[in-house]
């Protein structure tokens, strides 16, 4: 059920009917129902997933802040997991049938049992964690406070780490494993582990630990309320590609009335607008152009790969930053502001720049939670460039379980740490502004560093490192060759990158992402037309999945 389709805009309309209907206390019912409704569309068993993160979240919470639990909430926690565990089992719904008239009910009970060992074995797992929990519990509770905290901090870091890889990286590791024995000529099949796609777990792990980290550091205090932790977990719009919000800005929203108005609601539609504008009409449309060169089986010219290139560095923007759009939008129209993620990234001049304007909630956890507690810059200038280099190669494993996103973490590593070594001097730039040079300086700063963003974006796009390697050197040894094989791409996209690029060349000389509220309202309505039109017509490209739902 994506945002670009209709099942979505009919499950949005009842979520929302029924969400104005209630009191605020019984909305966050409404919207953890929706959110879970929204996640098990996708694959019931990813149910028992989010769970099990929720019932991790929420005893270590308590744990590290009051070093006790209720039986209330043992009890609800032992519950909890053990059901969502039945739904890591596949569920036959076709084996009850319910006739009203005349009444009947049937059930093929055989049908309702798992048919699926590795569903028998997770619930099993959950039986004997809850049991085990539940025999350790009065032990833990007699340990010192200090050390009861780094236990549960401990506890739920490595739960989430350990099925974050087990279930994104595991056959990774396992295919690169065998692929290196064979290499020094010893032949092994790969047990590769037929495992569900785990659809929007690296973005709600990324929240569990944060949440966990910053109880443990009392940034904020534990989440007393089960109903709420599970929603600020799971909430459907941001599930599947973030923002990464934070629990000291999202809980507060989720545990006090919400308070919508018209502003509210025509910023949220806007912004679902221009995101839908962005996917549908142009991320969308490229993504055949784009395709056609990347996925080619013969040879293609130096011209097809550097505008594919350059098309997938539009399209990557337009589809991520258009579902981060679309989430914020939807989360409007309920009364919930989620982080801004994207702020005009192809605007930056250097590298550190880019990472504070591209997925901003990503990099400011890899900055808080990976980079800071490895040192930062704080010992020499040695240990901040391994500190760069370990978290960006990290940042770019936690896109997928290729070769070529780390490679792609390298890459960005690596000019992370040219620029530190390189970097013009404050005083230098202060210089050249002050000679009138300032603008030239900055626009040969933006092109240059776009190109080499460009490039990051070939490794990873990249189907196999045999392939970069190949377009690399068609970039430097095919320099004169401008044929072209790269099919032309819709009207869509043609009439909306012109629209798009106007649109943020505007925001950035305005300085202000809501520059549109200064103009006179026949031109802002010539704006949302345009747009709609646009929309519309994108909606003949062949739908895409949204690229970093599969993160």
């Amino acid at each position: 059920m994506a945002f670009n389709s209709f099942e979505f805009l009919f499950f949005l309309a009842i979520t929302y009917f029924l969400y104005r209907l209630v009191p605020w206390r019984e909305q966050n019912i409404i919207l953890l129902v929706a959110s879970y409704v929204f996640y098990a569309s996708w694959d019931i068993r990813l149910l028992g997933l989010i769970v099990l993160s929720t019932v991790t979240c929420f005893c270590c919470g308590v744990m590290i802040e009051s070093g006790r639990m209720t039986r209330f909430h043992r009890y609800l926690a032992a519950g909890s997991l053990v059901l969502a565990s039945l739904a890591f089992n596949t569920w036959q719904w076709d084996a009850i049938k319910l006739n009203l008239l005349p009444l009947n009910l049937s059930i093929q009970w055989q049908k309702l049992l798992p048919t699926q060992i590795g569903g028998w074995l997770f619930f099993v797992s959950a039986l004997l964690f809850v049991v085990i929990a539940n025999l350790m519990y009065p032990r833990w509770v007699l340990l010192k406070q200090q050390k009861k905290r780094q236990l549960f901090l401990w506890i739920g870091i490595v739960i989430h780490i350990g099925i974050l890889g087990f279930f994104k990286y595991c056959n990774f590791f396992i295919d690169s494993t065998v692929n290196l024995v064979r290499v020094i000529g010893i032949p092994l099949e790969s047990p590769h582990l037929n495992l569900i796609a785990s659809i929007g777990i690296s973005f709600y792990t990324f929240k569990a630990i944060s949440y966990i980290v910053d109880v443990y550091k009392g940034k904020i205090e534990a989440c007393d309320s089960f109903l709420n932790l599970a929603l600020f977990l799971s909430f459907f719009p941001p599930l599947l590609a973030g923002p990464i919000d934070r629990a000291g800005k999202l809980l507060p929203q989720l545990s006090s009335p919400r308070h919508l108005n018209f502003q509210q609601t025509s910023e949220g539609i806007f912004l679902i607008l221009f995101g839908l504008f962005k996917k549908l009409a142009i991320a969308d449309g490229i993504a055949s152009s784009v395709n056609a060169v990347y996925q080619a089986t013969g040879k293609v010219s130096w011209l097809d790969v550097v505008l594919a290139t350059l098309l997938y560095t539009i399209q990557i923007y337009c589809d991520f930053s258009g579902y981060s759009d679309t989430a914020r939008g939807i989360s409007k129209l309920f009364g919930i502001d989620l982080t801004d993620n994207f702020n005009l990234p192809y605007f930056s001049k250097t590298p550190s720049e880019f990472w504070q304007r591209w997925h901003i909630s990503l990099s400011t956890w890899l900055r808080d939670y990976l980079y800071i507690p490895l040192g930062g810059n704080r010992r020499g200038d040695l240990r901040t460039y391994q500190n760069l280099m370990t978290t960006m190669v990290l940042g770019g494993l936690w896109h997928g379980a290729a070769w070529n996103f780390i490679l792609w973490g390298f890459y960005q590593g690596a000019i992370l740490c040219i620029y530190r070594v390189f970097s013009p001097k404050e005083q230098k730039t202060s210089a050249l502004s002050n000679q009138g040079l300032g603008l030239i300086w900055g626009m040969g700063a933006t092109l240059l560093f776009f190109v080499v963003t460009c490039y990051g974006w070939l490794l990873f796009r990249a189907t196999s490192l045999t392939q970069v390697i190949t377009f690399t050197q068609i970039l430097f040894t095919d320099l004169g060759n401008f044929s072209l094989s790269m099919p032309k791409p819709p009207l869509a996209a043609i009439v909306g990158i012109p629209l798009l690029i106007g649109y943020e060349v505007s925001a950035y000389l305005a300085g202000n992402a809501d520059f549109r509220y200064r103009f006179p309202t026949p031109v802002r309505a010539a704006l949302y037309a345009a747009l709609i039109f646009i929309l519309l017509m994108g909606t003949s490209n062949a739908p895409a999945q949204f690229i970093y739902a599969t993160f």
